[in-house]
């Protein structure tokens, strides 16, 4: 988890909301994603899915036996969906997603006969997580409040 939360900061440094992943099979890391969505312009650029695609690549076949994927956030359901898919047996996050979180919070898609389930451990980690969170969230919000406000100003002074 050290290393999705650091790729998480990384994520926050350039804009993207704070989210990081790693699949980790037989103890090593294989595979690294943070968020990118604004970056790429794509919506599918979830950590996990990036790190999911790059776990793939790196064994060569798009199923992941024995991984294990460590996220900041709880998965939203496309993310949920690619780790059914993928096969990885084991997801371990953050802090819940209360608008998204499809590993029990909002949806527990495991709660679906679907061909393939994982184990879910959550709650690892979320004092850090949600912390990474809010600050984006908190700075976001205050950025946009000055940009408004300098808005408002210039208008004023064009108008006088």
């Amino acid at each position: 988890m050290d290393e999705a939360l650091r790729l998480a900061a990384i994520a926050a440094e350039q804009g993207e909301v704070p989210v990081g992943a790693v699949v980790v099979r037989d103890g090593e890391i294989i595979a690294r994603g943070y968020n990118r969505r604004e970056t790429d312009k794509m919506a599918t650029a979830h950590a996990e899915i990036l790190a999911i695609e790059a776990a793939c690549k790196a064994l060569g076949g798009w199923r992941l036996p024995r991984c294990t994927l460590y996220v900041t956030m709880e998965p939203c359901p496309m993310c949920t969906g690619a780790i059914i898919n993928s096969r990885i047996e084991r997801v371990v996050f953050g802090c819940p997603d209360l608008v998204a979180g499809c590993c029990g919070t909002l949806v527990d898609l495991q709660s679906y006969h679907f061909n393939h389930t994982f184990e879910v451990q959550g709650g690892v980690r979320e004092d850090e997580s949600k912390q990474l969170l809010r600050t984006f969230f908190e700075t976001r919000r205050r950025q946009q409040k000055e940009e408004k406000e300098k808005k408002q100003r210039s208008e004023t002074e064009e108008n006088e």
